[in-house]
């Protein structure tokens, strides 16, 4: 994606699409123990941002989705450092889905905002 079309995006849709190019780079790492290390890293510092922004004083996300987040923050963080390339395969399945999940909630809520 160019970097005019993701400067079209608003921040939600540019959130969503960096957790589903995380996890889309997690898929195709799989098997690759140097593209996995990276992938995995990118997650990580992915995760670790978000974990960062929510837990700034003034977050305006409810309190429950701001403890969610930081709950999965330390998820993904607890199982990259654990395992590392050596991630079983239904983990990194796992690592993929949260990103997904999270990514869809986040387009659903732009789509939502638009309609209304």
């Amino acid at each position: 994606m160019s970097s005019r079309q993701l400067q079209s995006m608003s921040v939600r849709e540019q959130d969503a699409f960096a957790l589903a190019e995380a996890a889309v780079r997690l898929d195709q790492a799989r098997g690759k123990a140097s593209d996995l290390a990276l992938a995995l890293e990118h997650n990580l510092e992915l995760w670790v941002a978000i974990r960062t922004l929510v837990s700034r004083p003034g977050n305006v996300l409810p309190a429950q989705i701001r403890h969610n987040l930081v709950e999965l923050s330390g998820f993904v963080a607890d199982a990259t450092w654990r395992d590392g390339v050596a991630m079983p395969q239904n983990r990194i399945n796992t690592l993929i889905n949260i990103n997904l999940q999270i990514a869809e909630g986040l387009l659903e809520k732009s789509v939502a905002e638009t309609v209304s």
